[in-house]
């Protein structure tokens, strides 16, 4: 009976706290505003992490998806100052792999404790890379060499280099954005830089690396898809166009008018897309996409310029954003759900310089 009592005596203020909706005393907004990111980010405890490539610093960040901070910072091993790019997250074998521009290299973190694990030597120009569900193959590009290094993530050796179309190359296209198909089958990867009116989204099969389709899209293109449709999305900035392919044979199904139109992400469940207006200034920085109807559902200022590339959470409940530039340390945080899919700004996180690419990892 005591000790039923003692509990009572603990517990009934904080129920009488809780259950008011009215508070009799100033709260802290930004302690509420903590317990909710807390609440919504759905890990049952287990958390997980942002990795952020610093491009001009050589080094990844790490930020806790559950606080919002910082827990570590980095540095990427090589001969140059390290360049890091973009970052790829692997579940099988708990892998990050940062590609590194300047040592032409790519470089195997572990995911629990972001120690060194390996690297892989790759082409010149790292830029963009993927990997399939599956955790079979990646994709590295390599711009200066004009091809595409193609790593087998059981042995850690690249298997296969992919040459660019040469008909696209003569034309001073080079390999940019990069993404596989759901079931690890097909390669989708954007040719940008080429003579004219288009760039291109070129298909490649991942069991013979021979080109299967293309597409031609608007300039400066790049490239997302979600397991839950058929499509291609394909944003392209100096177009101010989302490009929607089918991405079996390659057509093009629409065109969306988004102005500015560059990084690009998708919710687990398919429901929404979201993409970066990079050179706004941060007026729109955000645009949400019903991928359904394909229609436009908001747009969200950003606090920041140069709003670049866009990781979420798996439960689609918190969206990330590096804003890149020389100078530039931030990476800012916006809440998201099915229920109201337009970003809402939350908190900005300092990292070290221009953040770049970056990948949610368990």
């Amino acid at each position: 009976m005591k000790k039923l009592l003692v509990l009572l005596t603990l517990t009934l203020p904080l129920m009488l706290f809780y259950g008011c909706n009215e508070p009799t005393t100033p709260i802290d907004n930004t302690v509420l505003e903590k317990q909710q990111l807390e609440k919504n980010d759905g890990f049952s405890g287990a958390g997980g992490n942002i990795v952020v490539a610093n491009r001009n610093s050589g080094s990844i960040s790490v930020i806790n998806t559950k606080t919002d901070e910082v827990t570590g910072t980095y540095q990427l091993p090589g001969a140059s100052t390290p360049e890091p790019m973009y970052v790829v997250f692997v579940k099988k074998g708990h892998r990050v792999f940062v590609g590194d521009r300047a040592n032409n290299q790519v470089v195997v973190f572990r995911s629990s404790d972001f120690s060194v694990e390996t690297t892989i030597p790759v082409g010149q120009g790292v830029f963009h890379m993927w990997a399939d569900p599956q955790g079979r193959q990646l994709w590295v590009n390599n711009d200066i060499d004009k091809t595409t290094s193609v790593i087998n993530l059981h042995s850690m050796q690249v298997i296969a280099t992919v040459p660019t179309p040469p008909d696209l190359v003569s034309m001073n296209g080079v390999p940019h954005d990069v993404i596989l198909s759901p079931d690890g089958k097909m390669a989708y990867i954007t040719v940008v830089g080429v003579s004219g009116p288009s760039d291109y989204v070129v298909q490649y099969s991942t069991k013979t690396f021979m080109e299967t389709g293309r597409a031609a899209v608007g300039k400066d293109a790049h490239v997302s898809l979600t397991e839950r449709n058929k499509y291609l999305y394909v944003p392209c900035q100096n177009s101010d166009a989302v490009y929607i392919l089918n991405r079996k044979n390659m057509n093009v199904v629409e065109i969306l008018s988004v102005p500015g139109a560059h990084g690009i992400n998708i919710t687990t469940n398919g429901k929404a897309l979201y993409t970066t207006n990079l050179p706004g200034g941060g007026t729109d920085g955000l645009f949400a996409i019903n991928t359904k109807n394909n229609s436009v559902i908001g747009t969200s200022n950003t606090p920041y310029a140069v709003p670049h590339n866009i990781a979420l959470t798996p439960n689609s409940k918190k969206l990330y954003l590096t804003h890149s530039g020389g100078t530039s340390d931030k990476v800012t945080v916006y809440k998201i759900s099915n229920h109201n899919p337009v970003p809402e700004y939350v908190k900005e996180i300092t990292v070290e310089l221009n953040p770049f690419g970056l990948a949610y990892a368990k």
